[in-house]
């Protein structure tokens, strides 16, 4: 463990980030760390290693241990309103769900009779419906999944409804969209592009969306740019800042879209979750390590 690095750009920054935190690797030695949710019943953090098709477990004093092997090159979790598992999987294209006795069910796997390029993040509404993104990174080639063709043509936001299962197309102008969360009040939706990672000049940027009451959203301006790197993950505290990823570490953004301050990681961020007993720890997939740090703040709470 050390202590982090703060990149102070406003002073009530300091609190989110108190002088006793350490910045601590949990573990190390996977290829592209992605994906945590933390199961707060149980204690335990679950999250993907995406080019090695497996997915970990962590448990406080207990360590880490294997919780699928092969994981169908899964990538975002989350948890539904029954705490089961949500999982977005490149190799099956599909987003899934764990149920009680480990049996893997399919929620959505197409869209207009057409295969999905490869579920990349996911959300859970309280009104139980899946909201996910579905750029094509695990089909461009066979390192993240399998190697493929799009049949569906572009790449998607989509929600699944909670009682039919029917699947929406909710947003189409994005690049290459892959975070998503909800505000605390889930009036607004927050949706990354990382466009750039194959587009020249492409995106890197985070959208905020309106949230109606019949599921549908409007607006999508650009609510915060990131450099360096691209905002892969997102998560959002009880007082609604947003937290990302980015080359440099962990960003984070007032409501209103000001940067107030970084947590320095010494490897490339792709994704963060909250969690631990108060939802005050930090847990962030970066690269090849698994790192951890207390805040101020407490996580917006995940089914």
């Amino acid at each position: 463990m050390k202590s982090p690095e703060v990149e102070i750009y406003d002073q009530k920054f300091r609190n989110f980030v108190p002088g006793n935190s350490w910045l601590e690797n949990l573990y190390s030695g996977m290829r592209f760390a992605e994906g945590p949710v933390y199961f707060a019943d149980s204690g335990i953090l679950v999250w993907s290693d995406i080019p090695n098709n497996r997915m970990y477990r962590w448990v406080e004093g207990l360590g880490v241990s294997t919780y699928r092997d092969p994981s169908n090159y899964s990538n975002g979790n989350t948890r539904d309103l029954r705490g089961r598992l949500i999982t977005c999987e490149h190799g099956t294209r599909s987003v899934t769900r764990t149920e009680p006795d480990g049996t893997i069910t399919a929620i959505a796997d197409k869209y207009d009779g057409k295969r999905l390029n490869s579920p990349n993040d996911v959300a859970v509404k309280s009104d139980g419906s899946i909201w996910f993104t579905d750029p094509p990174y695990g089909i461009l080639s066979d390192d993240e999944g399998k190697k493929a063709e799009s049949e569906i043509g572009g790449n998607y936001v989509y929600c699944v409804d909670p009682g039919s299962g029917a699947v929406a197309l909710v947003a189409d102008d994005f690049q290459m969209p892959n975070g998503i969360a909800f505000s605390p009040d889930e009036k607004s939706l927050y949706i990354a592009d990382t466009g750039i990672s194959h587009n020249n000049p492409g995106a890197h940027h985070i959208r905020r969306f309106r949230v109606s009451e019949h599921r549908k959203i409007t607006g999508g301006e650009v609510f915060a740019e990131i450099d360096p790197g691209v905002p892969d993950g997102i998560r959002l505290d009880t007082d609604g800042n947003v937290w990302t990823s980015a080359a440099d570490g962990v960003h984070c953004y007032s409501p209103d879209g000001e940067l107030l301050g970084k947590i320095r990681v010494p490897e490339t961020v792709a994704n963060l979750a909250f969690g631990g007993p108060r939802r005050n720890r930090l847990f962030i997939t970066a690269t090849t390590s698994l790192y951890a740090i207390y805040t101020g703040q407490t996580g917006a709470r995940v089914p």
